[in-house]
C-alpha cells in the first residue's frame, strides 16, 4: 500500500489483554508466564528457547487436547508481574532496568543464553522480581 496524505481513522486497541491460540496437548496455569513460539504462533506455559517470545501471564487455567489453535487462553500484557527469581542465574541489583529472561512458567534469570526474553526488570524484592511485559 502507498503512503496516504490524508488524515486516518486508524483503529487501536489497548493490547493489554490477548487472546492466544494454544498448542496442542498444553495445559497453561492461571497466574504463569506465556511464552509463544515463533513459528507457530502457539502459546505454551513459559517454554524458553531461542524460538519462543514471552507474551505476559496466564489470566485463566486452559487446557488443550485438541488441535493446534482449537483453544484459546486469556493473556495480560503491559503490567508488572512478580516472578520468582532463579536460585541458580539470579536477576541482581545490577540488572535493574535491564533485560532478564523466562527460565520457567515462573521463575526469571539473569542471563538470556538461549533463553526467551521475559521484559524488563524494574524492582527486585527478597521474594521476586517485579518484570515489565
Amino acid at each position: 500500500m502507498a503512503q496516504t496524505n490524508k488524515d486516518r481513522n486508524t483503529p487501536m486497541m489497548d493490547g493489554q489483554l490477548l487472546n492466544l491460540p494454544m498448542a496442542s496437548g498444553i495445559s497453561i496455569p492461571a497466574g504463569t508466564i506465556v511464552t509463544v513460539h515463533n513459528s507457530t504462533g502457539m502459546a505454551y506455559a513459559g517454554v524458553s528457547n531461542v524460538n519462543t517470545v514471552a507474551m505476559g501471564r496466564a489470566e485463566e487455567n486452559k487446557q488443550n487436547n485438541g488441535a493446534d489453535g482449537s483453544v484459546f487462553i486469556q493473556v495480560r500484557r503491559g503490567k508488572a508481574f512478580k516472578w520468582d527469581n532463579s536460585p541458580t542465574d539470579p536477576v541482581i541489583a545490577t540488572g535493574l532496568g535491564r533485560p532478564c529472561y523466562v527460565q520457567d512458567n515462573q521463575t526469571v534469570c539473569r542471563s538470556g543464553n538461549g533463553l526467551s526474553l521475559a521484559g524488563t526488570v524494574i524492582q527486585i524484592d527478597p521474594d521476586g522480581v517485579w518484570v515489565l511485559m
